[in-house]
């Protein structure tokens, strides 16, 4: 059980979204971000990462757009977002085990394109005085409480 507010569930959903596009584009140049998604398998040798990347990359990506939409599919079942003060109520959603993987993978994966766009390399380049970084701490902190609602339904 992960719980949001129909404000946080639909930011979600809309960063999801957006995910979604840039894994399903097909840019003509490399995207540093999705590159940061498929690292390198053999970083001592450029040409067999090359060639690596060439062969698992499309289906990696394919993956990660499958397992965005099982998230986008349970957000987008709350009632939207309509302005009122229920906006900022919590709305439980009920992840099945099956699925938790997916979540993880998928809010872990959004939070990388986000370090990439930000600059984020390690922890040094990380300033959470910076208003820039509130959507990458957001999704920190959700992604803790995902790995909670994992172990307990995992009984870990």
């Amino acid at each position: 059980m992960l719980t949001l507010t129909r404000i946080e569930a639909g930011h979600l959903a809309d960063l999801i979204a957006q995910f979604t596009d840039l894994v399903n584009a097909t840019p003509a140049e490399a995207d540093p971000a999705i590159e940061r998604l498929a690292p390198d398998a053999y970083p001592e040798d450029p040409e067999a990462s090359r060639e690596f990347r060439s062969l698992t990359r499309g289906d990696l990506l394919h993956r990660r757009a499958h397992e965005a939409a099982i998230v986008k599919r349970a957000l987008e079942a709350l009632e939207p977002v309509d302005g009122t003060d229920a906006d900022f109520s919590p709305a439980d959603i009920a992840i099945p085990e099956d699925q938790i993987d997916a979540w993880l993978r998928t809010l872990t994966a959004v939070r990388l394109v986000i370090a990439n766009r930000l600059g984020i390399a390690s922890e040094d380049d990380h300033d959470p005085s910076d208003p820039r970084f509130g959507v990458y701490d957001w999704l920190g902190f959700r992604l803790d409480g995902l790995v909670q609602a994992a172990d307990a339904l995992r009984g870990d």
